[in-house]
């Protein structure tokens, strides 16, 4: 029975979602045609920017162009390569860490010497290290600029895991490794999410920080020269661009959450907390 007022109090609000959207699309368009600016092209003039440069390909791609597979695949693998590689890596080092008192002291200081550096300071230094590779460049900027909030909210969430059920999986003799998989990380995954969806943000940023300097192909080099040829509409067609991939892949992060920490929502809309 409540099953349908549910899924139309749902509809209603994704519908309202999209209605605002659509009257600041609207009021863009408006305000861009009042200015006559060229700085400032109309959302009309991006969005057929846009199709020119992805979808105006052959039907046999799909109505792929080639800067689709050129510029834009590229740089999701590497984005979502070095956050992947950023999550795992904090995610380990942060369920050891959060368990041990002794350790986090001895780490504290190098960690928060190591995070209050800037990213985009050290691209000289990942010119140099990793001169091999633009790719391996590109995703070791990113997993440095990254693993911060997943490493530190990774140790949080296991610091405060409750005394009692550490007492009680203690009575069951598990093993370190087994503790840490099925008790510590259950427990932190809240926070680890949170950490996830921070992190996922900043690869987005520096994805396109890492392709201005040592990279011939790419969302961020094509903006640039954009940029650099005086090609507006082409500019703010991968701004655009970057907006549109944060907002699914934050969306996709958001339904994988909720699909595997869906308990944590439900116990606190129980608990009032």
């Amino acid at each position: 029975m409540t099953a349908v007022p549910t899924i139309r109090r749902r509809t209603a609000e994704i519908g309202g979602r999209w209605l605002v959207f659509a009257v600041v699309v609207l009021l863009w368009q408006m305000a861009a045609v009042a200015a006559a600016d060229p700085y400032f092209p109309t959302p009309l003039t991006i969005g057929d920017t846009m199709v020119e440069l992805w979808l105006s390909g052959p039907p046999s791609h799909l109505f792929l162009t080639d800067s689709v597979g050129n510029d834009i695949v590229p740089s999701v693998l590497r984005l979502l390569g070095g956050w992947a590689l950023a999550g795992v890596i904090g995610i380990t080092f942060g369920l050891v860490l959060g368990r041990s008192d002794k350790l986090v002291d001895y780490f504290s200081p190098t960690l928060t010497f190591l995070r209050s550096i800037p990213p985009p300071a050290l691209l000289p230094v990942f010119l140099v290290l990793f001169a091999v590779s633009d790719t391996v460049m590109q995703v070791a900027m990113i997993v440095f600029g990254v693993i911060w909030p997943i490493l530190l909210n990774t140790i949080d969430g296991a610091r405060t895991l409750d005394q009692t059920v550490v007492e009680t999986t203690r009575s069951m003799r598990l093993s370190k490794l087994r503790f840490l998989t099925t008790v510590v990380l259950p427990a932190a995954l809240p926070k680890i999410f949170a950490g996830l969806r921070v992190s996922m943000s900043l690869a987005l940023i520096l994805m396109v920080i890492s392709e201005l300097v040592g990279s011939n192909r790419g969302i961020g080099t094509e903006l640039i020269e954009a940029q650099r040829n005086f090609d507006l509409p082409g500019m703010w067609a991968w701004i655009v661009l970057l907006g549109i991939l944060g907002y699914v892949l934050n969306a996709l992060l958001l339904a994988v959450q909720n699909r595997v920490i869906g308990w944590h929502a439900r116990s606190k809309s129980l608990t009032g907390r």
